[in-house]
């Protein structure tokens, strides 16, 4: 329980009414998890806007409403706060309800277009190799220490965030890593929190159905950097064009990494074969159970960062050396006779192409590559051509299929990602996604690679509201078992 007004300190109130020192015993922006004696912030939503909500929140029983504008009717016995920014004062409230959490770990900051998911997990494992406890927040999964939570969200809402980080505190992490998405930074999910480090992958189209222009997406993610307190350390890409921009305005400390020019922490890629790479880090050499060059530069990024974090750096090159890929990233199945396939998550024509280039880099010249991909519906429509001119640039045989349609036609989708490409083209249209994967299979020769990309991890298909089970994985398994005499592992 705590007293409305010291979840108020430092929000800029312009208004209070009603009665100063209610008892909040929970935090919701929610109308539908409001319990007695909760505290209900009305937000204004792209979907909905929780103003309208004020009433089902004060009939479930909430003592205090923070909001944008008054309600005409305001019931005696409710604490009413206007305040100028809703979702910064739920953050701020949020971060004030658990006895600020972030400030107990040393909590390390993800964000890019690509990598922010296998960044953000490797340095957890590594930490957790080198014998300490911490915590993930991903769009995988999120974990505190070895309880494993599903995910919702790549960053969660600051009540859920903060509250997991609490329990990380209270479990005895040290160290959490956490992906952070362009919505959450303008959303303010992650304002209140004090970072340790913050570090940039790198940046591509994306998400421009949401920020509408790609200056837009950029300024989202430099704004976490703007944000970084002066003893916290800021990481960049330099082998991104954008990765200086991001350190413009921070007042963090400022280092750099990359694989082709000179930075702070640098590595180079001496020998790729099918089942792993040897990197040149800082000078040492150290083989990694990962392939292409940008999982070279996730790889490099973790390292960095755990040197800033102060680990000896031989113990992280030991450490890194045991390190395995991420589910759904760069997953392989193999089939008895010989038939490779790949499951990524590439759903950005840079992720699809920087997985496709490194596939190439290891096929033997008589290894057939065929793709199956396709793009979200009510998501960014600009990169559907680019996507399907990266896929037949690279492929025996591209396969357009269905991905999360949600409320587009799968059909129009498949229109797009088709209206840039040449006559000539090898590609088949098949918009049912089981359907798709299986003729990639049927259409594979004994030893041909396969890649299934845009969904990776995900156990499900959005189409329309609605979530149905669907895990590329388990269909290719299937397929390849269907095979005379075939088996998967």
């Amino acid at each position: 329980m705590k007293p409305l007004e010291e979840l108020l300190h430092g929000i800029p109130v312009e208004e209070l009414a009603g009665p100063r020192d209610a008892a909040i015993e929970a935090l919701a922006f929610d109308s539908r998890a409001v319990r007695p004696g909760s505290c209900f912030f009305a937000i204004p939503g792209t979907q909905c806007d929780g103003h309208d909500f004020i009433g089902a929140a004060l009939a479930a029983g909430a003592t205090a409403v923070v909001c944008e504008r008054m309600p005409a009717e305001r019931p005696e016995g409710v604490a009413f706060v206007r305040v100028k920014d809703a979702h910064g004062a739920l953050a701020d409230a949020a971060t004030a309800f658990y006895d600020h959490p972030s400030r107990a770990l040393k909590l390390v900051g993800v964000t890019g277009t690509n990598g922010k998911t296998t960044t953000a997990t490797l340095l957890y494992d590594l930490v957790r190799t080198l014998g300490y406890r911490a915590g993930l927040i991903s769009t995988v999964v999120y974990r505190i220490d070895d309880e494993r939570i599903e995910s919702t969200h790549t960053t969660p809402d600051p009540v859920r965030l903060n509250a997991m980080l609490r329990r990380m505190v209270d479990a005895g992490c040290s160290y959490c890593f956490m992906e952070c998405s362009s919505h959450a930074i303008v959303q303010e999910r992650t304002r209140g929190l004090d970072f340790a480090g913050g570090l940039f992958t790198n940046i591509t189209h994306d998400h421009l159905d949401y920020h509408k222009t790609f200056a837009e997406y950029i300024r989202a993610k430099k704004l976490f950097f703007d944000r970084l307190p002066q003893g916290a350390f800021a990481l960049t890409n330099a082998d991104d064009r954008n990765g200086a921009v991001m350190l413009q305005n921070t007042a963090a400390r400022r280092y750099t990494y990359s694989l082709r020019s000179m930075a702070d922490f640098r590595a180079k890629i001496l020998e790729m074969h099918p089942d792993g790479m040897l990197l040149r880090i800082d000078g040492s050499e150290v083989w990694v159970g990962f392939l292409g060059r940008f999982n070279a530069s996730n790889l490099l990024v973790v390292y960095g960062t755990a040197c800033l974090l102060g680990f000896d750096r031989a113990e992280v090159l030991r450490a890194m050396s045991a390190l395995h890929p991420v589910s759904g990233r760069l997953e392989f199945i193999r089939a008895a006779n010989g038939t490779t396939a790949v499951v990524d998550y590439a759903h950005t024509p840079d992720a699809l192409e920087n997985v496709l280039q490194t596939l190439d880099e290891v096929r033997r010249p008589e290894q057939r590559l065929i793709v199956v991909c396709g793009c979200g519906g009510d998501r960014d429509r600009t990169k559907r051509p680019e996507m399907a001119q990266i896929a037949v640039k690279y492929a025996s045989t591209a396969i357009f299929t269905s991905d999360n349609p949600r409320h587009e036609s799968p059909e129009a989708i498949l229109d797009e990602m088709t209206a840039g490409l040449q006559p000539g083209d090898r590609y088949l249209r098949i918009t049912d996604r089981a359907e798709a994967i299986r003729t990639a299979v049927m259409l594979s020769a004994p030893g041909d690679l396969l890649l299934v990309a845009g969904k990776g991890h995900e156990t499900y298909q959005i189409v329309g509201d609605k979530r149905r089970h669907f895990d590329d994985r388990e269909e290719l398994r299937r397929d390849f078992a269907a095979l005379d005499g075939g088996t998967a592992r």
